[in-house]
């Protein structure tokens, strides 16, 4: 579900992405038209969220750092759960999607893991021993690429370490076909 707000927002804003870890699942619920609501009321502009699964494009003229803490805590406040984001410039978006390594397959999915901090993104690669028949990993600028066959994104070797408990505040992952709606 798309929710989107009037274009307000100044030629000197930047766009950025909003990418929530954990939303709509495990018990925390959070409706496209709440989270819209939340942002505008953070004083963003040209509010967009795109599908159930946590994503937000906005306007702001807010630093980067800053950005960050105030959405997380503002969604602290508003839903009442550790919240945790990785914010990604708007127009860095579509560098990312095209730099996916794979070759398309219809039988596969293609995800883009985010990291907000270099070290996480280094940690889930580091060591990886992979069945390349069954999952592709590649180490991108800011993000990991990972490819697997559908139906198998809880249960390979990567999917594992992905989710880990360690990864939790640094990361989180979207499929490329979400993707391709934020742009």
């Amino acid at each position: 579900m798309d929710v989107s707000g009037p274009d307000r927002s100044r030629p000197d804003m930047d766009r950025w992405v909003a990418l929530l870890r954990g939303v709509n699942v495990n018990g925390i619920t959070i409706r496209s038209a709440e989270l819209a609501e939340l942002f505008r009321g953070l004083g963003f502009d040209d509010v967009r969220t795109v599908l159930a699964s946590g994503n937000v494009v906005f306007a702001a003229d807010v630093p980067a750092g800053r950005l960050k803490m105030s959405i997380e805590q503002g969604l602290r406040d508003r839903f009442g759960y550790d919240a945790w984001i990785v914010l990604v410039r708007h127009d860095a978006l579509a560098a990312v999607v095209d730099g996916v390594p794979f070759a398309r397959d219809d039988d596969r999915h293609d995800y883009v893991v985010f990291g907000s901090e270099d070290a996480a993104l280094d940690a889930l690669v580091a060591d990886l021993e992979l069945d390349d028949a069954v999952e592709q990993v590649a180490r991108g600028n800011g993000v990991v690429y990972w490819s697997c066959p559908k139906g198998s994104s809880t249960d390979t070797v990567f999917a594992k370490r992905a989710a880990a408990a360690r990864f939790k505040r640094t990361t989180t992952t979207r499929n490329t076909n979400t993707l391709r709606k934020l742009l």
